[in-house]
């Protein structure tokens, strides 16, 4: 159906990367290994955890929650990207395109929800140190990870909603490898006047936010660290904070360098970039980031290997 310049389109295209010949099986190899490293580092941290009741404790149990929200937010990206490289296809249904849109928003305002919780965490831990197991309860605990979801759906499913009565223009490409709201948003002929606000809004509640209320929470810890007494404790303090506030510096600042990117440029080139170190490299390091900075995590993966290789 066509109406002056409107149409209602059944596809758009991701044109972030040019499928060059001669670096098509680079990308390809490239891609899927930090995907394959994302899936297995993730799901070692969740295993290890598991198997190890000594961090059966609430930090443990958001980090396992984090790791899967990690698998998820590249598992919504990296596949269909790897199975358009390998077709030279760039295609994605309208279907498919809003689901990414929807899935993606899911995951990374989950992401962004649980780092708060995580910090909240860290606060009692230090702040309020004898009163931890009674607020820290199991309860709580899952009600704020539920309550998380909730939010991080709710959202995604009304930014969704918003796109169907769009029509688009017959320009359907997305200048991404993944279908992004805002560049989704750009490409509609329709008047996108709520989508801007509403997108502007939600960028505020659950990025803003949220990380006012880390900072606040570790305003509070570093002012609680201080006043204790011994070096050793001070020292104790600070590494039980060290891979959150690292992983923290990572989603946020990577999400930062994608608003500047966007905001500097619109090139398709500074946009993949941007979005590959938001949506698919964080994801990728926060194993990482745990094992080498947490004894206690060090300890679990050694332990499960040794599983692993006895039941080889």
């Amino acid at each position: 159906m066509e109406s002056s310049n409107q149409t209602y389109t059944s596809e758009f295209f991701l044109m972030g990367l040019e499928y060059v010949p001669e670096l098509q099986s680079l990308i390809f190899n490239l891609f899927l290994f930090m995907y394959l490293i994302t899936i297995m580092g993730n799901l070692l941290i969740i295993l290890a955890v598991s198997i190890d009741s000594h961090l059966h404790t609430p930090m443990y149990f958001f980090l396992c929650n984090l790791s899967f929200t990690d698998i998820c937010t590249s598992t919504t990206t990296v596949p269909k990207l790897l199975l358009n490289i390998q077709a030279h296809d760039r295609s994605i249904t309208y279907i498919g395109c809003l689901s990414q849109v929807c899935f993606i928003l899911t995951f990374c305002v989950l992401e962004s929800c649980l780092l708060t919780v995580m910090a909240y965490d860290r606060y009692v831990a230090i702040c309020q140190p004898l009163r931890y197991t009674i607020i820290m309860n199991p309860f709580l605990c899952i009600l704020l990870v539920l309550l998380s979801m909730l939010i991080s759906t709710i959202n995604a499913l009304l930014h969704t909603l918003l796109l169907l009565p769009l029509s688009f223009c017959t320009e359907q490409d997305v200048p991404n490898f993944f279908c992004e709201l805002g560049l989704v948003t750009k490409l509609a002929c329709s008047d996108t006047f709520i989508n801007i606000i509403f997108i502007y809004t939600a960028t505020i509640v659950f990025s803003v936010i949220p990380l006012s209320g880390i900072i606040f929470s570790y305003m509070q810890i570093v002012s609680s660290i201080l006043k204790i007494p011994s070096v050793g404790g001070r020292h104790k303090a600070f590494s039980t904070c060290g891979s959150h506030l690292s992983v923290v510096s990572l989603f946020y600042g990577t999400g930062l360098g994608v608003y500047m990117s966007s905001a500097v440029s619109n090139s398709s080139i500074s946009n993949v970039i941007a979005s590959m170190m938001y949506s698919v490299v964080p994801q990728m390091l926060n194993p990482f980031i745990y094992s080498l900075r947490s004894k206690e995590i060090k300890g679990a993966l050694r332990q499960l290997i040794m599983r692993i290789i006895c039941f080889l």
